[in-house]
């Protein structure tokens, strides 16, 4: 791919024809480099720069999907049956861990969810940002830098930055209302699916602009969401008569959300700004399908038919910001404090605590989760003569925050066992969290960074960043970074990087604690997940968790000429020391002494425990890719105005190194993460994915062509020779949108996503027993079909 795309640009630098060409876009960022004036085709590392309006020519509403349409290298899987996870997705950048790349708002650092992610699904393990909790209506641009960058922003910026520009303006408005649904068919194993409408969602967003005491501005914008939940469940043939027991597929999700962004000038050098963020989400997602017959999970006479329990989240999200940005003696200043908090309570409905026979609640409080951050940044920059061919800019800071994580226990009935012996316990579906499990922990941190970035020659560009960071629970922790841009001709430059990036551990993953118990011989047991500095985890041979580490490396040109651009960047990232979720280690108490099995219920009998999985580093792995984005414009007086874009991401991970348990600890030594957790790293996303799109507008009109080539994901399974894994299969899907303006402002659209109604390839009947769940949750662009909208949209 690279030497194809150097091949053609080789070509068009020696000459060719741009008739009836439109002239050239000019986009400013400020993600990825701290000299201002900066366009995306001049910085040192490859920057993407999305508009608010190229997100919202879409039938979807959420912000991660349409991201992830827009930009190759993020993909957004859609799992189900993952607990929480159905209700607060994550998104990854290159292939590598959603909670590798920083997510920035105004430039400043964004709280993560307070969920881990601890299922069989994408990014198993995690606690990433939940980037659907931002309106899109709130949103001027998102800036995507693709390449790391610790040294400039701090933890968590190994994949990449995505740094959101919300909406400033003193005027003007806009209100838009979407309604959509899927329509769509499929033929499933067991005689499911057929013709289908169902996940019907209701946007309503707008945004109005206010003039602020004169001279400054006050954006508000709104949004509400409705979605309906789908179903791609089979038909279920253990039951009689015949029936779909089961849901698979989106939850239902009602949110709203609400934004102000605000700015007021102080005198002629400082201005005041701010913004708050506020979203509430109630989000209902399915269990696995309970048998009426089932004796352990069961009561008849409360559930003849069996029954599917739904997990219930309750999500409040919260941030705001409050900043000086100003000059002081010739060095420009910005200096703010951001607070950001994510509040999940669990619910558990339409089930039952067998252990109560008939007497049981059929629905309970399971607990909940919260995560809170408090972020202090300073930062200062100069430009400086020093006899270059241009200025060198000097940029340095700090950043101080502050962290709590909290989890509270579930109502005694979700979690306890009532006076039933001899059958299951707890709610059934998700089982509350217990009073062991609480945990209120906090910590701080604080790091330091020198930016340094001038034009040495007429063509030649150098940068070098390098960051300092203390934490009070692991330690500290130097990256730097050295990046490069050389204008061979004013149309065709080589860029490249190299760096060292870092990611603290989460607080979320040091602490989390999720815990069942079992009775054997009547005494109580627990199993579950635990924290590695728990007594539980340590006598496993846990140990307290460290920073991941990572070396990327970047390579790549532009060119542009009139109305075309081409850039292509190769990577390499390399990551040590990744922080995964270990494979569950069992004890047995009638085992034969001296096998693993009874090892385990030895080591772990005296802290009341029988089984346990934790967080633990150890994994290494190596990422190859390429990132190849090619624009055209055409204006053409009688047919309108085509923006062409061709974007194609190749991305190969290789786990490298895998740990096991230590030879003091087990007789044998055993995988801490197995085949199928490696496979999930290596295969879970997309090698390859191509985005094809024109845009056309003439006066009043309107269109969007979008057709995005997925290559084949793996759904790994539990068979250690491979034949219970399943493949997506390469899909290629096509978008369409039509729109036209009436002479009042007034904008409708109709249009269509996934308009062929592509589907994933179904999981094969052996591998499906229980008609649940026909599809794979790794898929890349989920296994819902075709989506049918219209849009009303007015501005003002």
């Amino acid at each position: 791919m690279l030497l194809l795309a150097a091949s053609s640009a080789a070509s068009l630098m020696a000459g060719s024809a741009y008739a009836q060409s439109g002239s050239e876009v000019e986009e400013l960022v400020v993600t990825g480099t701290r000299t201002e004036g900066r366009s995306r085709l001049e910085t040192l590392a490859p920057v993407d720069v999305i508009s608010t309006q190229a997100l919202q020519q879409r039938g979807t509403t959420e912000l991660a999907t349409a991201l992830a349409t827009s930009v190759p290298s993020i993909t957004f899987p859609r799992p189900s049956n993952t607990d929480g996870t159905d209700a607060i997705r994550p998104a990854t950048l290159r292939g590598q861990g959603p909670d590798q790349t920083l997510v920035l708002v105004n430039g400043t650092r964004r709280h993560a969810t307070a969920l881990v992610n601890t299922n069989g699904s994408v990014g198993r393990g995690s606690a990433a940002v939940d980037l659907n909790a931002i309106p899109s209506t709130a949103i001027d641009r998102i800036e995507v830098l693709r390449d790391g960058a610790s040294a400039q922003y701090g933890s968590d910026a190994i994949a990449g930055v995505i740094n959101m520009r919300l909406r400033e303006a003193a005027s003007g408005g806009g209100l838009s209302v979407t309604y959509g649904s899927y329509v769509t068919s499929f033929d499933g194993y067991y005689g499911g699916g057929h013709d289908i409408t169902d996940g019907a969602t209701t946007t309503v967003s707008g945004w109005q602009g206010l003039p602020l005491l004169g001279d400054g501005f006050l954006t508000l914008s709104a949004e509400y969401r409705s979605r309906e939940h789908t179903n791609r469940s089979d038909i279920d043939k253990r039951v009689t008569p015949n029936r779909i027991t089961s849901r698979f597929g989106d939850a239902d999700v009602d949110d709203v959300a609400f934004y102000a962004n605000a700015g007021k000038p102080l005198g002629e050098n400082w201005d005041l700004y701010g913004w708050y963020g506020y979203q509430h989400r109630d989000a209902s997602s399915s269990a696995t399908f309970r048998l009426p017959t089932d004796a352990q999970q069961n009561i008849p006479s409360v559930y003849p038919n069996g029954y599917l329990p739904y997990l219930t989240t309750d999500t409040e999200d919260t941030s705001a910001g409050v900043g000086l940005r100003g000059e002081i003696a010739g060095f420009k200043a910005d200096v703010n404090l951001v607070y950001g908090k994510n509040d999940i309570d669990f619910g558990v409905q339409n089930t039952i605590n067998p252990s109560y026979g008939a007497s049981s609640p059929t629905s309970f409080q399971a607990g909940g989760l919260t995560y809170d951050q408090l972020v202090f940044g300073a930062d200062f920059s100069r430009e400086f003569d020093i006899g270059l061919a241009g200025p060198l800019n000097v940029a340095f800071g700090l950043e101080a925050r502050k962290e709590t994580y909290k989890i509270n226990q579930g109502e005694v009935a979700s979690y306890a066992r009532g006076p039933i012996s001899g059958v299951s316990f707890g709610s059934r579906g998700f089982t509350g969290f217990t009073p062991s499990n609480e945990v209120d922990v906090d910590r701080d941190a604080v790091g330091v960074y020198v930016d340094l970035e001038g034009k040495v020659t007429e063509r030649l560009t150098l940068s070098a960043a390098v960051r300092y960071e203390d934490y009070s629970d692991f330690g500290d922790t130097t990256t730097g970074k050295l990046a490069a841009r050389y204008e061979v001709t004013p149309d065709f430059a080589i860029r490249g990087a190299i760096s060292s990036g870092f990611r603290a551990p989460a607080l979320q993953q040091q602490y989390f604690t999720s815990t069942s118990i079992l009775y054997i011989d009547n005494v109580p047991f627990e199993t579950g997940t635990y924290p590695a500095t728990s007594p539980v985890a340590r006598a496993l041979g846990a140990e307290p968790l460290k920073a991941e580490t990572s070396n990327n490396y970047a390579l790549g040109f532009v060119f542009h000429r009139g109305a075309f651009e081409l850039t292509v960047d190769g990577y390499k990232i390399d990551v040590k020391d990744r922080i995964v979720l270990s494979e569950t280690l069992t004890g047995s108490p009638t085992a034969a002494p001296g096998t693993n099995a009874r090892t385990i219920y030895d080591l772990l009998a005296p802290y009341g425990a029988t089984a346990a999985r934790f967080f633990i580093n150890g994994v290494d792995t190596e990422t190859v890719g390429v990132d190849v984005v090619a624009r055209y414009r055409i204006v053409d007086d009688q047919a309108g105005t085509f923006d062409l874009t061709a974007a194609g991401n190749y991305n190969d991970v290789e786990v490298t190194k895998t740990p096991i348990t230590k030879t003091s600890i087990l007789p044998t030594p055993t995988s801490l993460f197995a085949r199928q957790a490696t496979m999930r790293f290596e295969d879970g996303t997309p090698k390859h994915k191509l985005t094809l799109q024109g845009d056309w507008n003439r006066e009043a009109w309107g269109a969007t062509v979008r057709t995005t080539f997925y290559g084949d994901v793996l759904s790994p399974g539990t068979a250690a020779d491979g034949s219970s894994d399943n493949r997506t299969g390469a899909r290629g899907l096509v978008d369409l949108e039509a729109r036209y303006t009436f002479p009042i402002g007034l904008t409708a659209s109709v249009g269509a996503d996934n308009v062929f109604d592509v589907y994933p390839r179904q999981i094969i009947p052996s591998q499906n027993t229980t008609s649940a769940a026909p599809f794979s949750s790794f898929s890349p662009f989920g296994f819902n079909g075709r989506f049918v909208y219209g849009r009303l949209a007015m501005k003002w």
